[in-house]
């Protein structure tokens, strides 16, 4: 399966829509979300493709989302933390997917003010750690959305503390696939915390994360097809 298969710019409105439904479902289906969440699929310089606003794994093939532009109000109907997707595809033209859900261990892991270390192989994704953003809140206006964006800068994942996360990614799958990977490397670094000896983990070096962190050998399409196993659309 190539990689132009998890979608491209340009592409049916439909198809992005199918797309969109499968990476929402895929977060329910794997418990890396519940009721709250939402995913979004860029169209174009100037809108992106945003799931329908209902609990992820129960989005059928009939719930279509919402067509949102990337500059100006939300429509209605969207949900208010949706213009966290407008701030950051504003800001990252290699954005063309962004995952807002919660997972536990990554959750539990920010109430220490921490985010998971390069531990383990997925954890190199986000090396040397995703950014903090230490505000529990919910975004509900355009100001804290931006700074939020700001605070992501170029990294693939942010950490809300307590209130769950953000991923991202060049195709709407590959940020669910990030999903996948954040939440391990959060289960790894309280394992190491549990123990401990934390002085005894070892940490990968910058290099070892650069060559960890790849995309090649379909490593991104097999989790992929493993997280969406039995979807109705796939």
């Amino acid at each position: 399966m190539p990689a132009l298969e998890f979608g491209t710019l340009g592409e049916p409105l439909a198809r992005t829509q199918v797309r969109v439904r499968m990476a929402a479902r895929a977060l329910g289906r794997n418990d890396l979300g519940h009721a709250y969440g939402h995913v979004s699929a860029r169209l174009d310089s100037e809108s992106f493709l945003v799931c329908a606003p209902r609990p992820m794994g129960l989005i059928t093939p009939d719930d279509d989302g919402t067509v949102v532009p990337i500059n100006g109000p939300l429509p209605d109907g969207v949900l208010g933390e949706v213009r966290c997707h407008q701030q950051i595809y504003r800001r990252r033209d290699d954005v063309n997917g962004i995952v807002r859900t919660f997972l536990r261990d990554v959750m539990t892991l920010s109430t220490f003010r921490r985010t998971p270390k390069p531990r383990i192989g997925f954890a190199a994704y986000f090396a040397p750690s995703p950014p903090l953003w230490d505000d529990p809140l919910l975004l509900r206006d355009d100001a804290a959305a931006a700074a939020l964006a700001e605070t992501l800068g170029e990294a693939r994942a942010l950490v809300m503390r307590g209130n769950g996360c953000i991923l991202t990614g060049a195709t709407v799958e590959e940020a669910a696939v990030m999903a996948f990977y954040l939440e391990e490397a959060a289960g790894t670094e309280l394992a190491v915390m549990a123990t401990g000896r934390e002085e005894a983990s070892e940490v990968f070096s910058d290099e070892q994360a650069r060559a960890r962190a790849v995309s090649s050998g379909r490593i991104f399409e097999r989790m992929w097809e493993y997280l969406t196993a039995g979807d109705p659309e796939a």
